[in-house]
């Protein structure tokens, strides 16, 4: 009989930041991004996921429901006075779990290595912020961060949507309330909860992932009616990121889009983490600032995601901070190997990248 508990206690002491329970294989956990068994245990059986399955839903047929139509499911729970993020799917017929442990208190955002910008945009009375980069950057880490720093400078009243709650916020200086998306949760769809926020006299509206047309026209026309939206999406770069946004809408409807997000959108902040030579991880921030020029070109008839490169790369005055430069600030401050910093851009701009690294060491040794 497997020991379920005995395992989340071990994930929770070795501070892991995910649990896998996969069948045939003993459970594994990440930890500093490696993955590696959990010490005693056997090998799981078909019996074992049932009873982990069982142990995950505890009776609930909704979520029981949800799975079983949609062979997956997205769900919490709490153990040890620690919040899990649960998935489970579906492999060869047999359930799968993958558990993301949820830290109960916030790093300080100062300490998470965001640019400073994207914290002064919180300021911002109305618009679109996006926090955006691919699965395991800290995305909701540094969303829960921006919560709990409006929190504590500024009056406001918060909705936050997720799916599923992750970080439990309490007001301090402003209202917070906090919704779970799905079935059997406080809101069916992020859309709907969007749309429904209009009559819920919010300043601010976050959104957990904008993940379809109808979520970003919900977020769209928020912005619109004088709120500040704070979104996620699953983007590796600022410059995609627009793309993607456009490209939610038919060719029809796209000009009409392009006008509305090159006035609504404020900043766009792409993630990377990577393993650092020390073993921890380093941030790598690429932060767009919408200004006149990278507005116009997201008016363009034609989307030049270079050109939006470019002029993030060269807009360093307004608050813009581009990949190249991050990446660069991260090697030269001995963060990260320079075959790491290579890895993370395309080759055309490898010559781009020594290039920024010798100026970023000239300067360093004035």
């Amino acid at each position: 009989m497997i020991q379920i508990e005995k395992i989340l206690d071990y994930a929770i002491q070795h501070d892991a930041s995910d649990i896998h329970f996969i069948c045939d294989i003993k459970p594994m956990v990440r930890i500093a991004r490696e993955l590696k068994e959990v010490e005693d245990t056997e090998v799981l059986t078909l019996e074992d996921m049932n009873e982990i399955y069982d142990y995950l839903i505890k009776g609930n047929l909704d979520k029981d429901n949800v799975f079983r139509q949609n062979k997956k499911l997205d769900t919490s729970l709490e153990f040890g006075g620690i919040r899990f993020r649960v998935n489970i799917s579906m492999a060869t017929e047999i359930p799968v779990f993958t558990l993301r442990l949820i830290k109960n208190e916030l790093p300080r955002f100062e300490d998470l290595g965001v640019p400073d910008v994207v914290r002064r945009m919180m300021y911002q009375p109305q618009g679109l912020v996006l926090v955006t980069g691919k699965t395991n950057s800290g995305k909701t880490t540094t969303l829960n961060a921006l919560i709990n720093e409006i929190n504590q400078t500024q009056n406001k009243k918060i909705l936050t949507l997720e799916s599923p709650i992750e970080y439990r916020h309490r007001s301090n200086k402003s209202i917070i309330i906090q919704k779970e998306v799905g079935v059997g949760g406080d809101s069916l769809s992020y859309s709907d909860g969007v749309k429904n926020s209009l009559r819920e006299d919010c300043d601010i509206v976050i959104v957990g992932e904008i993940r379809d047309k109808e979520t970003m026209e919900a977020a769209i026309e928020t912005a619109e009616s004088g709120h500040l939206v704070i979104g996620t999406l699953h983007t590796k770069s600022c410059a995609e990121t627009v793309d993607r946004m456009i490209n939610f809408y038919d060719i029809s409807d796209q000009p009409t889009v392009k006008y509305l997000i090159a006035s609504l959108l404020k900043l766009v902040t792409s993630q990377r983490l990577i393993r650092g030579k020390t073993g921890k991880l380093v941030m790598i921030p690429e932060v767009m600032v919408v200004d006149n020029i990278v507005a116009g070109l997201i008016r363009k008839d034609k989307l030049s995601v270079s050109e939006i490169e470019d002029a993030i790369q060269s807009s360093s005055d307004k608050g813009s901070i581009g990949l190249i430069n991050s990446i660069a600030e991260a090697f030269v401050n001995d963060e990260i190997t320079l075959e790491q910093a290579k890895g993370q851009i395309e080759e055309k701009n490898i010559e781009t990248l020594n290039r920024t690294i010798m100026q970023m060491r000239i300067k360093k040794n004035k």
